[in-house]
């Protein structure tokens, strides 16, 4: 009993935490969002981020993984509702380059995390996508929608284009004209994959 609610309390700080520091990466920026401010938003120490997240920049990590969650689950909805499994992956792909726009997933996901943490491709969320689309494409290979490609190249051309789009979206000028055409040029290029091109 003791161990579960030590449990239950430790991860209350850490929701805490991360909730705090979302707040503030996404109205001041990471580089703007001081540690104190933080953990007094949280009603929590210092000590607490550096117990929990070992720095700000693990806290980052932490809130990039959340918000990466929340955008699978909003992708996995769009595919469901999709008349087939090609649909379905571009339609999902399409979704992610639109959350683009979003001013958190633009500043969190897409402007401070790769600035913070290096290549998004690399961020270990990224290997689970990556199986995901594999999967989906493989499907598609072997029932002749698309050509006979290797699927983990495919997977990671089409995973790169939606994420290069969604980067040069978050750091456009001006973001809502560039979205258009970055959908358009993905669509194009995705296309290019089936057998019978529509």
């Amino acid at each position: 009993m003791v161990a579960r609610r030590r449990s239950e309390m430790v991860d209350e700080t850490r929701a805490k935490l991360v909730r705090a520091a979302r707040k503030a990466f996404a109205q001041k920026g990471y580089a703007a969002a001081a540690m104190d401010d933080l953990t007094a938003e949280a009603g929590l120490t210092r000590g607490a981020l550096y117990h929990n997240f070992g720095d700000k920049k693990g806290l980052l990590q932490a809130v990039i993984d959340q918000i990466d969650a929340e955008m699978l689950e909003r992708m996995r909805a769009v595919r469901a509702k999709a008349e087939n499994p090609w649909l379905g992956l571009l339609d999902e792909s399409v979704a992610y380059i639109e959350m683009a726009l979003e001013p958190e997933v633009q500043r969190i996901m897409l402007l401070d995390g790769p600035a913070v943490l290096g290549d998004p491709s690399q961020w270990p969320n990224q290997t689970g996508c990556l199986h995901t689309t594999m999967r989906t494409v493989q499907a598609l290979i072997d029932d002749g929608t698309f050509r006979p490609v290797d699927a983990e190249a495919a997977a990671r051309m089409l995973n790169g284009l939606a994420l290069n789009a969604s980067l040069w979206i978050a750091a456009a000028d001006d973001p809502k004209a560039t979205l258009p055409k970055a959908v358009e040029t993905f669509r194009l290029l995705a296309s290019g994959l089936l057998r019978d091109p529509a």
